[in-house]
């Protein structure tokens, strides 16, 4: 098994292009999201409509992405650590960003702390699942142990299944002539019949 030599030395991320990808992303979505919002409108209305009505959708999940994945690179670049916490600071600020619409001190504290909990959970836990996977072991080789674990051998399946219905083992043929001849006294050919 080939181990890396693991660097534990933190480095840096670019918060800025980190974030203006995120934007983008999140903005694409928004964007989706407002034309959405239009077609689903009572009213008839202009396709600029998504951007003259319904913009404020674009520009906060947009707004909301882009702090997120600034605001976490930042405070792992800042702390030289990337760890749940970074996650967290980076909730509350998307979250605080998203009860702004709402104009109270209260829905930003709230909203804020809300999306921290929830971002800062979900990174912990690293998906809800508490799955973690071995950082030492090599992918390719866990996933050839993952092959194998679940390969099992002909025979066991042919014992399990029994033959036919397509599962065939080796000699099945004879096997079968042999079997037909006992139950029923007929003389199966060894070549198949030719087509006329």
């Amino acid at each position: 098994m080939a181990h890396h030599a693991e660097d534990d030395s933190y480095h840096p991320k670019d918060a800025i292009s980190t974030a203006i990808r995120a934007l983008t992303i999140t903005g694409g979505i928004g964007f989706i999201g407002a034309a959405a919002q239009v077609t689903i409108h009572k009213q008839n209305m202009s396709p600029l409509a998504v951007v003259t009505r319904f913009g404020g959708t674009i520009t906060m999940l947009g707004g909301m992405g882009g702090t997120y994945a600034f605001v976490r690179a930042a405070s792992a670049n800042l702390r030289e650590k990337d760890d749940p916490w970074n996650t967290a600071v980076a909730g509350f600020s998307a979250g605080a960003l998203l009860g702004l619409r709402a104009r109270t001190f209260p829905a930003v504290l709230g909203y804020g702390a809300a999306t921290a909990t929830a971002m800062a959970a979900f990174d912990y836990t690293e998906g809800f699942f508490g799955y973690s996977k071995n950082k030492e072991e090599d992918e390719f080789e866990r996933r050839q142990k993952l092959r194998k674990a679940y390969q099992t051998p002909a025979e066991q399946t042919f014992a399990e299944l029994g033959e036919g219905r397509g599962i065939t083992g080796p000699n099945y043929e004879e096997r079968r002539r042999e079997r037909i001849k006992e139950a029923y006294g007929i003389e199966v050919p060894t070549s198949p019949v030719p087509a006329s």
